[in-house]
């Protein structure tokens, strides 16, 4: 018990480091501190604050608006395509949002295919459209890339009641538009709360549009404050200021998480009475423009960009395919660690869970999920913060050496963000297996490690498989704590796509991003499996 005690401790705080010394280095305060933070105050903080507010609130009214609509539409009515846009609709969450926003930019810009049309089409000179790179061009490309989560979230507090209900209030006399705003929006509210939390806190982590864009945003600023100027009493002043905005939205959302409630009905017998509505030809057609306008925004048309960059450059004709076997390596091997490693925390705290869920377990678990809300480039803030301060105090240490040369470092930052998604997954699965089997085990002597290795892990099999897929893809799409913590010579495609977008050689950029997009896709298609066999 001891021992097990001890270990999920030292896990807890193994994952906690970044945030305990980001939250330490605001406790240190001296007069370089309040003069840097005073000339912040005056010059780029104001901006950093009201970009990420803005930023924020554009996203919000985004995803609000294309998830909850798409989400009504496929949930209370049936219209044709109905079935094909439930699942697609999910499509968009395996586009990275740098690779969407490296697409639209030469599609939308002076040079680009779209101006040259309409240039050609009405005969006008000079710029027809403005350059999509600001805060509003950065808004619309998260948007058309988180919508998902408020989609997701919200179709499924949809369907469980909602269909039900609406009948009810169409028995009782209430038109359509009442029922909606009446009856299925208050109904879905929570689930949409927490849905647009999660695409704020991605918003927040963002560092490839933003920075692409030229978006003065706090992640962008933390980046450029450590590496550029090389100055980390900044950078860890301004990963605090993110550090509490995190917070704030993370509070939203476990809030409105905890108010999601799911009802019991029994859907195993369909009545015709509480079917989706069907709607007329036009209706139909209508609502399935609607819906499949997120789809076309957010992923088909980013996708025949980068295919049109990486065929007319002429770039397939000579790819550089030992370099990107190099870079798809890197990605895999990074992420393969990575995902066991994660996969193996996750299992043990989940399991510590179930056998004494007392309070210290249930803190543990919430510090070691923590991370997942964290920005990438705030946990590299808050690890190198304490190797700063290790090697002043003892210089003759390789720790710095392990952590910026190794991949070491870089796992350990991948892992603080990503224990959350597989033991999230694990959980789950542990949901589905009854306590009555540990007492069956225990009484047949199985016990301790036997007891996972042999009786969890067969039924953890499709759970564990989904972890490790999540935290594979996850890794190989991070791009702020790669950059800052890469190796040399250990380019990944999220990075390699960065470098060449920066250098604007999109043709060279398409091939990373295209794989990426693939690797993308298997956790799209395993969500829409599970969605389909509910």
């Amino acid at each position: 018990m001891f021992s097990r005690r001890l270990f999920l401790f030292l896990i807890s705080l193994c994952l906690a480091i970044p945030i305990l010394s980001i939250l330490g280095a605001w406790l240190q305060w001296d007069a370089l501190s309040f003069q840097i933070l005073n000339e912040m105050s005056q010059t780029v903080l104001p901006d950093y604050a009201l970009t990420s507010l803005i930023l924020c609130v554009l996203v919000a009214f985004g995803v609000i608006s294309m998830g909850c609509i798409s989400a009504l539409a496929v949930t209370l009515f049936d219209f044709p395509g109905r079935k094909f846009l439930e699942w697609a609709l999910l499509l968009p969450l395996a586009m990275p949002a740098y690779v969407v926003a490296y697409a639209y930019t030469d599609f939308f810009q002076y040079s680009g295919p779209l101006q040259q049309w309409i240039r050609l089409s009405t005969n006008i000179d000079g710029a027809v459209l403005p350059d999509i790179r600001n805060v509003w061009g950065a808004a619309f490309v998260l948007s058309v890339c988180l919508y998902p989560y408020v989609y997701l979230l919200t179709r499924t507090a949809l369907s469980e009641r909602a269909v039900h209900l609406m009948e009810a209030a169409r028995l009782l006399g209430a038109d359509l538009w009442r029922r909606i705003f009446s009856l299925a929006l208050p109904l879905a509210r929570p689930a949409i709360t927490a849905g647009t939390a999660l695409a704020l806190m991605e918003t927040l982590a963002d560092f490839g549009v933003s920075n692409y864009f030229g978006v003065q945003t706090f992640t962008a600023g933390i980046y450029k404050a450590w590496l550029v100027m090389d100055n980390r009493i900044a950078a860890s002043e301004l990963a605090g200021f993110l550090l509490l905005f995190v917070f704030i939205v993370l509070t939203m959302e476990q809030r409105a998480q905890s108010r999601i409630r799911f009802g019991n009905a029994n859907l195993s017998s369909p009545n015709t009475e509480t079917q989706p509505l069907p709607l007329d030809f036009a209706q139909g057609i209508f609502c399935f423009f609607v819906c499949a306008l997120p789809v076309f925004l957010g992923f088909v048309l980013p996708v025949v960009i980068m295919i049109q960059y990486f065929v007319s450059n002429g770039f397939s004709n000579h790819v550089p395919w030992s370099r990107f076997f190099h870079w798809t390596f890197h990605s895999l091997r990074l992420g393969v660690i990575t995902a066991l490693i994660a996969v193996a925390i996750a299992l043990f705290l989940a399991f510590a869970q179930r056998l004494a869920p007392h309070r210290y377990t249930k803190w543990a678990i919430q510090i070691s999920s923590l991370g997942y809300a964290v920005p990438g480039v705030v946990i590299v803030v808050g690890l190198l913060l304490p190797v700063a301060w290790l090697q002043n105090i003892w210089p003759q240490s390789q720790i710095g050496f392990l952590l910026t040369a190794t991949i070491a470092g870089l796992i350990w930052a991948y892992l603080v963000r990503f224990v959350a998604v597989s033991l999230q997954s694990i959980q789950s699965g542990y949901a589905r297996i009854p306590t009555t089997l540990d007492d069956s085990s225990s009484m047949l002597g199985v016990s301790g490690l036997r007891l996972i290795t042999r009786v969890h892990v067969p039924l953890l099999s499709r759970s564990l498989s989904a972890a490790v897929l999540l935290v594979l893809v996850d890794v190989m799409k991070e791009l702020p704590a790669t950059l800052m913590l890469r190796p040399f010579n250990t380019d990944t495609l999220a990075v390699m796509a960065y470098q060449f977008a920066r250098d604007e050689r999109l043709g060279e950029a398409s091939l990373p991003s295209l794989a990426l997009v693939v690797a993308g896709l298997l956790p799209v298609i395993l969500l829409s499996r599970s969605l389909r066999h509910k």
